[in-house]
């Protein structure tokens, strides 16, 4: 596989966003995309687009929000939406990475690295997020199924 892999924490009003460096071998954190509305994409997508030509992106990683009982609900399908679109205006095709309990993992480890505030937890939980769902991905070796 050419290029880096991008992975988003996709939400209501959120994107999270992290990058793989270019071996897969790790995921960094870079920024949160926000948005006034649930159903404002242009921007988020815009901003997406940026990041894909900055890091030469080949791929994405969705964290996909499947519920505790295993059952994908409305959020998943939410969020399968926002990867066909993704798909349809990059090129890039999208794998969805199960991504329970990665925002409570990334709150729990930001306190742990020394984070105090609840507002700068709550500024950078989504980003966070993204890394542990990239790193996942890559722990797992899905990448070479991609190469």
């Amino acid at each position: 596989m050419e290029g880096r892999i991008l992975g988003l924490d996709y939400g209501s009003r959120t994107v999270g966003v992290a990058v793989s460096d270019p071996l897969y071998i790790t995921a960094q954190s870079l920024l949160t995309i926000r948005r006034a509305r649930p159903t404002k994409l242009r921007t988020t997508i815009a901003a997406i687009r940026e990041l894909v030509e900055k890091y030469s992106v080949s791929l994405f990683v969705i964290g996909l929000p499947i519920g505790l009982d295993g059952i994908e609900g409305e959020r998943c399908a939410a969020t399968r939406e926002f990867g066909t679109i993704l798909t349809t205006k990059t090129g890039i095709p999208v794998y969805y990475q199960d991504e329970r309990f990665t925002t409570v993992i990334a709150e729990q480890s930001m306190k742990a690295a020394g984070f105090k505030s609840h507002e700068k937890i709550k500024e950078k939980v989504d980003e966070t997020a993204a890394a542990l769902i990239l790193q996942t991905y890559l722990d797992n070796g899905k990448n070479n199924l991609h190469r």
